[in-house]
């Protein structure tokens, strides 16, 4: 297994891309600390893992806040004695041209998807300084390297985290720390329903994509996994694309 024995924190766990990372990191090992304001789906994904022969907890975490963010981190340092990997994939959608876009919707979008990023990393980094290292991944998206048609605060957001998560590669690297980007494309998730807003809008954007379909998200949790583990250990502020080639 390539994560025995190494703890994973994931953020936005309780469905969609988030619940996949913590599925397939569980299968490789890995202790999961599933996080979520979702505390039912939270648990349920938890209950999925854990009866399948994996080891994970869900903890109740609202990214924007700094002091859960401490506590959560404590929770798990109790519970499993470290924390090797951390996964930040929580993140919100609104579908809104620049023009119509209201400053509050940009704010609570930059705060869930770019300032919850921050949080996590700063929280994480003395953790996994004192332990000699440890591997950031954070989900941006294909909207950061060429923009959206739809979806401003997102889009820029998601740059945020691309662009953050390269700093910390360049800060941390001697600490042995490494961060991450996986960007992915169209998948096919609850979000998803937000971006295609009816079925030919979706066959239309499935169409132009090069494999001529939407990803699953156990495609983006296996490139999650390899940025994870230590098949990638010398790769540090890389941006991994899962877009079937768009």
């Amino acid at each position: 297994m390539k994560l025995e024995g190494k703890t994973a924190l994931v953020t936005g766990a309780a469905r969609g891309i988030g619940a996949a990372v913590a599925r397939v990191l569980a299968a490789e090992g890995a202790r999961v600390a599933l996080t979520d304001v979702l505390s039912d789906r939270g648990h349920e994904a938890q209950t999925e893992i854990t009866g399948a022969g994996g080891i994970a907890s869900f903890f109740e975490l609202d990214v924007t806040s700094e002091p859960d963010w401490r506590r959560v981190v404590d929770q798990v340092l109790d519970r499993y004695g470290g924390l090797d990997i951390l996964v930040n994939n929580a993140g919100i959608y609104e579908r809104n041209r620049v023009e119509e876009l209201e400053v509050e919707t940009w704010k609570r979008v930059m705060e869930v998807n770019a300032e919850g990023v921050f949080l996590g990393t700063k929280t994480c980094i003395p953790v996994m300084r004192k332990a000699g290292g440890g591997s950031i991944v954070n989900i941006s998206s294909g909207a950061s390297m060429k923009g959206s048609r739809w979806s401003s605060a997102y889009a820029a957001s998601k740059g945020a985290v691309a662009t953050l998560t390269k700093t910390t590669a360049v800060q941390y690297g001697r600490d042995g720390i490494r961060a991450n980007s996986v960007h992915p494309g169209a998948i096919d998730t609850d979000m998803a329903d937000q971006v295609y807003i009816d079925d030919d809008v979706r066959r239309r954007e499935n169409e132009a994509i090069p494999l001529g379909r939407a990803g699953r998200p156990e495609e983006v949790a296996k490139a999650v996994l390899f940025l994870a583990s230590d098949d990638s250990s010398y790769i540090s502020g890389a941006e991994l694309r899962v877009d079937g080639g768009s």
